[in-house]
């Protein structure tokens, strides 16, 4: 018979244990409750990082210290802003008044069977179905018009909140980053200090280069699509456009989802405009793929499209639209970090047992 053995648990150990794992509970409720937080520092360190080489470049050209330089580098953004606004904004808008003013006519041959949203009601019956819900109190049970003006209320203080702080939380990753930086650097043994400033300079030019790189690349893609609606016609051309710059920022599916869209509203307004709008989407998204990326992202991120892929799947079911926008350019710092260390043991592994050293 096998002898009995018996483990004696120290009482320490298992509060120990109680401890860790009550520390970590606490630590992920604080990080669920602050979710809202920690997304505006993502987003505020996402724009220090396509700030910081403007800011640098400044530092470097006019002599200015590090706080007056990120001023001015505030001032061409908000004069950037400013001129884009003049040249987009009245045409939006005037864009947006006149889909509010056909709305009234799209409804009316909603309502008749006609028109080119006419299938609606005479295949589907769309009109006699809301009416039946609004009859039976659904547009009341279902938007909630005192909760919904409260809902409205809220999201825009949020809005103007989240976009103050958002700027001084970048104001000031600008202006104390790097001194932060330093701070960590000083606090690794003297010896690992190279190594890991190696490190760092490689994140940054991984996280920096994937941000200013999308940034640059909805941009193409915006304008290039708004010259092509309005060289056709169809209208909201602007709105359209801005609506894919902005969707475009997403890895993978925001493109597509844009593409959808615009392809979509195209079709509405003619057949020939829809289809030259769907060839010109598929033409540009090859060439975004297998030129403009490869161009503009250059060596910083290097990635392949399966841990792209991966990355943007898990970041998306994290945290929605903006874990989508972070997972690349943490994917390629996590490469980065895996990388050094692999090449760490291996150099040490060299050194203690005195293998010829890897060819590069």
């Amino acid at each position: 018979m096998t002898a009995e053995r018996l483990v004696d648990v120290r009482t320490r150990t298992v509060l120990r244990v109680l401890g860790v794992a009550i520390g970590v509970a606490v630590l992920l409720e604080v990080l669920w409750i602050a979710r809202q937080v920690i997304s505006w520092l993502l987003i505020s360190l996402f724009l220090a990082l396509a700030l910081d080489p403007l800011v640098a470049a400044i530092e470097r050209r006019s002599r200015l210290k590090r706080g007056p330089a990120i001023g001015v580098a505030y001032l061409i953004l908000a004069l950037a802003i400013v001129a884009v606004s003049l040249t987009f904004v009245p045409k939006l808008v005037d864009e947006v008044n006149g889909f509010v003013q056909a709305l009234p006519n799209y409804v009316h041959d909603l309502t008749h069977g006609r028109g080119r949203l006419g299938f609606l009601e005479r295949k589907y019956h769309i009109v006699e179905k809301v009416r039946e819900q609004v009859q039976k109190g659904g547009a009341t049970r279902l938007l909630g018009l005192s909760g919904t003006a409260i809902a409205i209320t809220k999201s825009v203080l949020t809005i103007i909140a989240a976009s103050v702080t958002i700027v001084f939380m970048t104001f000031f990753m600008l202006l104390e980053g790097r001194s932060w930086i330093e701070r960590f650097y000083n606090l690794l043994p003297e010896q690992s200090q190279p190594r890991w400033r190696r490190v760092g300079h490689d994140i940054y030019r991984t996280v920096g280069g994937y941000v200013t790189g999308n940034l640059l690349i909805s941009l193409i893609a915006g304008v290039s699509i708004t010259i092509v609606l309005l060289a056709l016609g169809v209208p909201y051309a602007v709105a359209l456009g801005l609506l894919v710059a902005v969707l475009d920022l997403i890895p993978l599916a925001g493109a597509t989802i844009a593409g959808i869209i615009v392809v979509g509203i195209s079709f509405l307004h003619s057949v020939p405009a829809g289809i030259i709008v769907a060839v010109f989407f598929i033409v540009y998204q090859q060439l975004e793929n297998h030129f403009l990326q490869p161009v503009i992202y250059g060596r910083t991120v290097q990635l392949t499209p399966l841990v792209v892929l991966v990355a943007v799947l898990i970041g998306a079911e994290l945290a929605g639209i903006l874990g989508a926008l972070a997972a690349i350019p943490v994917a390629g710092a996590i490469q980065v970090i895996l990388r050094e260390v692999i090449a760490h043991r291996r150099s040490l592994l060299v050194e203690r047992v005195g293998l010829p050293a890897p060819e590069q």
